[in-house]
């Protein structure tokens, strides 16, 4: 019997010095563990146990909402909040243009970053997706762009209803959050897509005169 019972007990470690090896060796492993000497580890079983909400959404209505949700925030605090403040329109504008740039680096790219599964995942999603020092100024820049062409859409549509009704007296169309985060998230959602077009054909030109340099 008792033979039998010593073939189903645990081994155990028999000398003191063995057990702290193996203890400092484990910790040696988890401490110098970099890309180049750990496993590969495939996605799905990253995504096993990776938390997250049990309803799953799209990748582009999160970008859509958070594209959205953050101009129509600026908008909420800058344009409702200032306007009574600020002595020209133009005044209104050059602040709202800082805020808007300022957000888009600090804010709204970060959260974009913060959701991506892998890294570089959602730089599609932004005009400048490298993020360094150089992109501060940039992302204002850009943001100037944007409100600029929705400053654009707003008059256009007032100046189109004010040539049907006839009543220039009115103004039909006002800033408000919601339609104004709306118009800066279309706009920005194009000019990011035409950056990667232009950056597509030019791949595709760069490209196609390698090759055609290879056959001569």
């Amino acid at each position: 019997m008792s033979r039998k019972k010593d073939r189903y007990e645990k081994p155990e470690i028999t000398k003191q010095a063995d057990y702290y090896r193996l203890k400092t060796q484990a910790v040696q492993d988890l401490v110098t563990a970099d890309e180049s000497n750990s496993p590969e580890v495939s996605q799905a079983e990253l995504n096993a146990y990776r938390s997250g909400p049990k309803i799953m959404v799209s990748d582009w209505v999160k970008m859509a909402f958070i594209k959205f949700w953050f101009p129509g925030a600026v908008c909420f605090f800058f344009i409702w909040g200032l306007s009574s403040q600020m002595a020209t329109e133009l005044d209104l504008l050059f602040v709202t243009g800082m805020a808007l740039g300022i957000v888009t680096d600090m804010l709204t790219n970060n959260v974009i970053r913060f959701l991506e599964k892998t890294p570089g995942a959602n730089d599609r999603w932004m005009m400048f997706p490298r993020k360094g020092y150089i992109t501060f100024p940039l992302n204002i820049l850009y943001a100037y762009v944007v409100l600029f062409l929705v400053y654009g859409l707003y008059n256009g549509i007032n100046l189109l209803a004010v040539r049907i009704t006839g009543r220039a007296d009115v103004v039909f169309l006002g800033v408000e959050p919601v339609l104004f985060g709306l118009f800066y998230m279309g706009f920005d959602t194009l000019l990011i897509g035409l950056k990667h077009l232009v950056v597509r054909l030019i791949h595709g030109a760069a490209g196609k005169a390698v090759r055609q340099g290879g056959q001569t």
